[in-house]
């Protein structure tokens, strides 16, 4: 017999009328706090110019085609421009790019000011140059769930980052977890 951990046990099962109807936010952050998610920006040529926001909600969805899936907050002034968009580009960030996602993660602030980390597209949308990869693509479908936007997006372009051109520390993957960045290393391997 095992000895219980000092986390608390909640019951998985049982009659209806058991649980609340629905749990606090504060309660579901916390269970999300522990799990780690990937980094990416999302960024995309708004009415005023190039608009972008750092997010830890994307994940492949569909091989074939190819799609992708990610979630809008209501309080980030970004979403509008990015859900009302046609296109938009997502880049999978590297711990290189620490930085980049920090900026892209402050409310407030001009996240383009600096010319040199960012480019156009031959199609307008803004690309970040040091992204590990980036991932071009047209918007298919938008759902609003709660105080959010989900946002379906067929992938329509791809760039991978030649790894020899980086140090390799530099591309292994940016990930959120516990409210701190992370880098994922072969250090970090567990199995």
């Amino acid at each position: 017999m095992t000895s219980q951990s000092a986390h608390q046990v909640r019951p998985t099962a049982g009659p209806a009328s058991a649980f609340p109807e629905t749990v606090s936010a504060e309660d579901f952050k916390a269970a999300f706090r522990n799990h780690p998610a990937g980094v990416s920006i999302i960024t995309t040529q708004g009415v005023n110019g190039p608009v972008g926001l750092t997010a830890s909600s994307v994940f492949s969805f569909s091989a074939n085609p190819p799609l992708l899936v990610f979630s809008l907050s209501t309080h980030s002034s970004s979403t509008p421009a990015i859900r009302d968009a046609e296109t938009i580009v997502v880049h999978l960030m590297g711990a290189g790019q620490l930085e980049l996602a920090k900026t892209f993660a402050t409310s407030g602030i001009d996240r383009f000011a600096d010319t040199s980390t960012w480019s156009r597209l031959v199609t307008g949308e803004p690309v970040l140059h040091s992204a590990n990869a980036w991932l071009r693509g047209r918007i298919v479908n938008r759902m609003e769930a709660g105080d959010s936007t989900v946002v379906a997006v067929q992938v329509l372009q791809v760039s991978v980052a030649d790894q020899i051109e980086h140090d390799a520390e530099s591309t292994h993957p940016l990930v959120y977890h516990n409210r701190a960045w992370h880098s994922l290393s072969e250090a970090s391997v567990v199995g």
